[in-house]
């Protein structure tokens, strides 16, 4: 096993920046070593779906999005959102 470097302390985030892209982190890390992680506090994914509505329906949000300068789809996942949340806190009473 090779000697790892030392990886430097960098007074700011735009020094680190330009250090990484001109080393190898190989020389600096053992992967070998590396453990999986779970890093919970990031930004859930997001899944396409495929679901019908109603023509109405659909027009009906796309106004209610247009009113509210937001895009459709954006309504639709807040609206979703805000009544999924509701039934949750009901079913938990």
């Amino acid at each position: 096993m090779k000697k790892l470097k030392k990886i430097p302390v960098f007074k700011t985030p735009g020094a680190e920046e330009k250090f990484w892209a001109a080393h190898d982190s190989a020389d600096y890390v053992d992967y070998t070593t590396a453990r999986p992680a779970l890093f919970t506090n990031l930004k859930p994914s997001s899944r396409t779906i495929s679901i019908r509505l109603p023509e109405s329906l659909l027009e009906a949000l796309k106004q209610l999005a247009n009113k509210q300068d937001v895009p459709y789809q954006s309504m639709l996942k807040m609206l979703l959102a805000d009544k999924v949340g509701e039934k949750m806190q009901l079913k938990s009473r």
